[in-house]
């Protein structure tokens, strides 16, 4: 029996599962490799800690979803390809030989230009890591009298919500001694959207007491402190890292065709330029019309990724797929309230908080696997 080997488990892997619910692959063994049981949803993550939703509406259950469409499923990591073979192989030790390979590993944290931020930062990725040290940090928080000072690096649409979520949560559970800076490498926060919701987003900032630190590029962190290229060191109680994403070494080490950065290069069919017999999607992959690197595009390339692994598997004929050249963005600001950008437009607003709330439900209640 063939083996087709699903090494992830992000957005457009679930999307995959779901598609073989309503029709398995026939003659196929399917396997699913992650080292999560559960895939948390980022686009809610931020309303976790605002404490709009618990963790278990922002999870979804990768172990019951590949139970329930018969796929085996691996709890380890990838660590790299014996492609001569045709094998993976995992963290765990073991090997798993596959005659078709589909990548959605997301992304690995951007830390290698910032020394000292493993050892004296929290990063926001991988998620899973964050969630089981975000108790700590409030015990950290909670167990200090005079003033503590947080310092979230990366001013995207990640850090702009993490900062606005927690915020959102001090106001709430009456952390009065907590100050949250947001540091962000440009003058204002969000780059790539509209001059007008960069500076609307400037302005909640302020409005809500969280300090902006733009044209800032941090150099290399140190217990309790941050410098530079250019200003005074800032100074520390926690630090949080949502400085972009990065590609695994393995990839480009064992031989599949990446970019410059290292994410594996695609096609218009999402297989590897290299082999084609491997396919990629989500933030590991270098799509051939580039796009920034967004769950957004992971979940549009879910369907077609579904649909093209099982045409190559059964020996049909392969969609061609350009990512939309526009992307909907909806960024939450913790106090029920959300932006909304789509190319040169943006909006705000209530409303935008509950579409963006309506929109995020309504996709996890595809899989049916939330707690």
């Amino acid at each position: 029996m063939k083996r087709l080997v699903l090494l992830g488990g992000g957005h457009a892997h679930v999307n995959v599962l779901t598609d073989l619910a309503g029709q398995p692959l026939a003659g196929w063994d399917v396997h699913l490799v992650s080292p999560y049981r559960r895939q948390i949803y980022s686009g809610m993550l931020p309303g976790w800690i605002a404490g709009h939703y618990p963790i278990d509406a922002c999870a979804i259950k990768l172990d019951v979803l590949a139970a329930n469409v018969a796929v085996a499923f691996h709890e380890t990591s990838g660590l790299g390809l014996d492609l001569k073979r045709g094998a993976l192989r995992c963290a765990d030790g073991s090997g798993l030989r596959f005659d078709v390979l589909s990548i959605d590993t997301g992304p690995m944290p951007d830390l290698q230009g910032l020394p000292g931020s493993v050892a004296h930062a929290l990063p926001v990725r991988p998620i899973e890591r964050f969630i089981a040290a975000w108790p700590r940090l409030v015990d950290c928080i909670l167990g200090q009298c005079r003033r503590f000072d947080l310092v979230i690096l990366g001013a995207g649409a990640a850090g702009v919500e993490l900062a606005f979520a927690i915020q959102r949560r001090a106001a709430t559970d009456g952390w009065s001694h907590l100050f949250v800076t947001l540091v962000g490498a440009d003058d204002l926060p969000l780059a790539g959207v509209p001059l007008s919701s960069k500076r609307q987003t400037a302005r909640l900032l302020a409005q809500r007491g969280i300090r902006w630190l733009g044209a800032r590029r941090a150099t290399h962190v140190e217990e309790h402190l941050i410098s530079f290229e250019t200003g005074e060191p800032l100074s520390f109680d926690a630090c949080l890292v949502s400085t972009g994403a990065a590609a695994p070494a393995w990839p480009a080490a064992d031989g599949l065709a990446t970019d410059e950065q290292g994410f594996i290069r695609v096609g218009p069919t999402l297989q590897s330029l290299s082999h084609p017999n491997i396919f990629a999607a989500g933030d590991v992959a270098a799509y051939a019309d580039a796009r920034p690197k967004s769950g957004v595009y992971a979940v549009r390339a879910g369907p077609v990724l579904a649909e093209n692994l099982r045409a190559y598997c059964e020996g049909g004929h392969l969609r061609l797929w350009t990512p939309q050249a526009r992307a909907l963005y909806l960024i939450s600001t913790g106090d029920r309230h959300a932006l909304a950008t789509w190319g040169g437009w943006s909006w705000s607003g209530r409303w935008v908080w509950r579409w963006k709330d309506h929109i995020d439900r309504q996709f996890m209640q595809r899989f049916g696997t939330t707690g």
